[in-house]
């Protein structure tokens, strides 16, 4: 209810170039739009991480922003207990001194959005508006593009700039200024200058959790190919947009599955066990394949929330 309260108000002035988690809006947007300041010529990006955003977001920024725009007591008083509830590790009770709760319902509970995350850094997306630099946001997930590399040196200082001022850093790490020739990583994609393919990080979880549903000290059994269905469906209908170039990389996602369901039948990883059970065999035992879903008509699927 808090959040329901919250959203319409907080919701008409946030930057339209914020996609994380608001009506209508979408991984998939944030990429085309990326791609469209591409094409327009900004070529260098500044590829920023917020360092522990969720955890170290001061609880006063968090307050004086609400409050900014919501004068009722009640609420911010609820929005207050939310943020100081604290949370259970080892079955002990630890006070939460900053940041939002994992899980809560404001801040990342339920498929609406990291409501906080959206008002604390609206403060971020304006000033670089501001400024006249372009940038896409998603969550804490952001990237400036530019098209002087000078101009994503000065569009990194503005940032360390506010995120200081709302009690927050950049990862040093894990930020760096980059450019469309040498890639990118954003929402599960890799972003280069001739493609938009799926990021190694993305591809090596998908290969855990199919490892994980493919145990070879289990039997090969329909709940294993109604499992691996979920999975395949939901990683296919996200990583196919119209703009990405994946054909290759789907073909090797059904090779790599067809090999973990041969190692489940047969107990063992050998080549010859292709010819034993050969590809029409597993389709008919109802499992869904990568390319099925290259030869359907790619539609517009901005709708489908960011895993």
């Amino acid at each position: 209810m808090i959040r329901r309260l919250l959203e319409p108000i907080f919701e008409p002035i946030f930057h339209k170039h914020s996609y994380g988690f608001r009506p209508r809006r979408g991984c998939h947007m944030a990429v085309e739009y990326i791609l469209k300041l591409k094409a327009q010529g900004y070529k260098y990006v500044l590829d920023a991480d917020i360092k522990g955003f969720f955890d170290n977001i001061p609880h006063h920024v968090i307050m004086r922003m609400i409050a900014e725009r919501v004068a009722d007591g009640n609420i911010l008083t609820i929005v207050e207990k939310f943020l100081k509830a604290g949370v259970f590790e080892d079955d002990q009770l630890k006070p939460t001194v900053s940041g939002t709760p994992q899980g809560g319902v404001v801040s990342q509970g339920d498929v609406s959005s990291p409501l906080i995350a959206n008002i604390v850094l609206n403060r971020l997306d304006w000033a670089l508006a501001n400024k006249g630099f372009k940038h896409v946001r998603y969550a804490d997930d952001f990237v400036v593009l530019c098209r002087e590399y000078t101009h994503a040196e000065k569009a990194l200082d503005l940032v360390k700039t506010v995120l200081n001022e709302l009690g927050l850093t950049l990862s040093e790490e894990k930020t760096r200024l980059t450019s469309f020739k040498e890639g990118f990583d954003f929402l599960g994609f890799h972003l280069s200058s001739h493609s938009v393919s799926i990021r190694t990080k993305s591809i090596e979880k998908f290969k855990a959790k199919v490892r994980i549903i493919t145990r070879r000290c289990h039997n090969l059994e329909m709940d294993v190919i109604r499992k691996l269905n979920w999975l395949i469906r939901g990683t296919a209908v996200y990583f196919n947009p119209p703009f990405a170039t994946i054909r290759t990389q789907f073909l090797r996602f059904d090779e790599f599955v067809r090999k973990r369901i041969r190692m489940m039948k047969f107990k063992r990883i050998w080549h010859t066990d292709n010819y034993r059970m050969k590809n029409k065999h597993i389709r008919k035992l109802g499992l869904l394949f990568f390319e099925d879903f290259l030869t359907t008509s790619k539609h517009c699927v901005n709708s489908f929330p960011c895993n």
